[in-house]
């Protein structure tokens, strides 16, 4: 009975080595600065739906213009009507419009975190080289910025209005200035305060009504306990109720150290001396927010 052999092995001169096509990255290495740039931009752009879906743009862009349609109904009124100055300073703004803020830190916070979170992306972006602090930093950045484009564009708004009235340019320069820093304020505070929030559930709208409670319970709080302190003439402690909710931490903040106008009852605002506690308030909880989420992020990236 026949026995059938295997084929014999190819000689060294059939032997071939086929190049299918990969090659190796030998290109620039942008490392850590870079990714965290790029976290950044798309994080900002991402808070108002560019590079996004049209629905995803929709809220933002709507609370923008809410945001900007007051500040230009003042300036065509301030220039129709020749007044000698705005209807409302450049401090006073934000605060009035702190409902509007408010609900876009509660929409955008969580798109900026809970996604990643509930999809388990974290520990990608950990992988290399991006690090924990390279995450948070450009998250907060990125909201952050949102929030002062956010309440700056108004204060933008007015001021152009302002110059077009031919109202005092230095004085309106001097408003300017103070607005802007009082806004960037804010943005940091109200940044730090709605990731934390957000950063605790992978359920977005967990984190919308989260953010949302916070800001409008406190609020609501401290304005019926300093009301309530007004009407027995017990004004003295109007300014230390301010310091339990974040609008009126800014408030207070702007009340002592940038020539605005309490928004408490009575417009009983802080000292300087009790401005002073303010800051070292908000500057804790800013510094306190920060802290948290870098721990959190340790947590989810292992």
């Amino acid at each position: 009975m026949a026995v059938e052999h295997p084929p014999a092995a190819p000689s060294g001169g059939q032997t071939r080595i086929h190049d299918i096509g990969y090659r190796t990255y030998d290109g620039p290495r942008l490392g850590r600065a870079y990714a965290r740039r790029s976290l950044y931009s798309q994080s900002l752009r991402g808070a108002y739906g560019l590079g996004r879906s049209v629905k995803s743009k929709v809220l933002p862009m709507l609370l923008f213009a809410v945001m900007c349609v007051p500040a230009a109904i003042m300036v065509a009124v301030a220039v129709f009507t020749k007044a000698k100055d705005l209807p409302v300073d450049y401090t006073r703004y934000a605060v009035l419009m702190q409902a509007v803020i408010s609900l876009f830190l509660a929409a955008q916070a969580p798109q900026s975190v809970s996604r990643d979170l509930r999809f388990k992306t974290v520990p990608l972006y950990f992988s290399r080289p991006i690090e924990t602090a390279d995450y948070v930093r450009a998250k907060y950045a990125a909201l952050a910025s949102a929030l002062f484009i956010l309440t700056g564009a108004p204060l933008i708004v007015l001021y152009a209005g302002a110059l077009l009235a031919k109202l005092d340019v230095a004085d309106q320069t001097k408003g300017f200035g103070e607005g802007l820093v009082s806004v960037a304020l804010l943005s940091l505070l109200f940044a730090g305060i709605g990731l934390v929030i957000a950063a605790l559930t992978p359920r977005r709208g967990f984190g919308i009504a989260a953010v949302i409670a916070v800001m409008v319970i406190s609020y609501g709080a401290v304005s019926t306990l300093q009301a309530i302190a007004d009407a027995r003439d017990n004004t003295g402690a109007i300014p230390w109720i301010g310091l339990f909710s974040p609008v009126t931490l800014i408030d207070g903040v702007q009340t002592a150290f940038l020539g605005a106008t309490s928004a408490a009852p009575g417009a009983v605002g802080p000292g300087t001396g009790q401005g002073i506690v303010y800051l070292v308030v908000v500057l804790g909880l800013i510094a306190a927010a920060y802290g948290l989420l870098l721990r959190r992020y340790k947590k989810v990236g292992l």
